[in-house]
Formats: structure tokens, C-alpha cells, sequence
């Protein structure tokens, strides 16, 4: 085995610089770009959502513009007894878990589910529980408004 292949490199060759004459070592006159057309031209650059001159997505779907389509949320928000469990709040509405970032803020309802455990007196006010849920709460000496 050869110890000229496990060498580390020490240069770096520069890339060869295309469409800048015959000193460029890249040809010269058009080098690689072709005869015509945009992208022969010096910094030209095509856009991404460019598609030759058809109308573009983006205008072909007026309705679905923005940045707002992108943060689509479930409807309801899945709290676990656990996620209660680590909250410093007695009171649980969906303010609070918002509050305490258990829930995240562009959710607009809750639902308590049964899974995890549950070893404090919590008060639920607005929040859907699940029948287990509500089961491990009443058990615990809370209650649901």
C-alpha cells in the first residue's frame, strides 16, 4: 500500500471560472454555455419557481398564497396526565398550558388524555378530557368545571 493515497491535502484547486475569455484555462468565446439565450449571458441566474415563461404555481393558486398556509395545526391539541404532572398550575385551562408551553399558541382547543400519571389535586376548567382522564383526576380529589 501506497502512503501517497492516505495523505492529507494541503491546496485546494479553485474551481475553473467559466465564460471569462481564453486566459480562464475554461475556453473561451462561449465555453460551455451554448450560442444564445439567457443563460448565456454574464450573471444571469434562472429563478427556481421559473417554469419558461408559463403562468406560475404561486399565481395559478391564488387562495392557497402566503405564509400563513404553511402552519397548519390540528384542531384540538393532545395534553397527556403526564404533561399536567410537570405543570406548576393547580388551575388548567387552555391559557395555561399555553402559559407554561405545553401546549403550543395557535392551537385553539385541548383535550386531556389518560395516559401517564397523575399524583396531584388539579382543577380543569375549558379543557375536553377523556373518560380515563377524568377518571384519574376525580380520583386524585380534583375536579372538571
Amino acid at each position: 500500500m501506497s502512503l501517497l493515497g492516505k495523505l492529507t491535502k494541503i491546496t485546494e484547486k479553485s474551481q475553473k471560472r467559466v465564460g471569462r475569455g481564453y486566459g480562464s484555462g475554461k475556453g473561451g468565446h462561449t465555453s460551455t454555455r451554448g450560442m444564445k439565450g439567457y443563460k448565456s449571458r454574464q450573471g444571469s441566474k434562472v429563478a427556481l419557481w421559473f417554469e419558461g415563461g408559463q403562468l406560475p404555481l404561486i399565481k395559478r393558486l391564488p387562495m392557497l398564497r402566503g405564509k400563513g398556509r404553511l402552519n397548519v395545526v390540528r384542531p384540538t391539541a393532545q395534553v397527556t396526565l403526564s404533561d399536567i404532572e410537570k405543570m406548576k398550575a393547580d388551575v388548567i385551562t387552555l391559557d395555561a398550558l399555553k402559559l407554561e408551553k405545553v401546549v403550543d399558541t395557535r392551537f385553539k382547543k385541548a383535550k386531556i388524555i389518560g395516559s401517564g400519571e397523575l399524583t396531584r389535586k388539579v382543577t380543569v376548567q375549558g379543557v375536553a378530557t377523556s373518560a380515563s382522564a377524568k377518571s384519574v383526576i376525580e380520583k386524585n380529589g380534583g375536579s372538571i368545571a
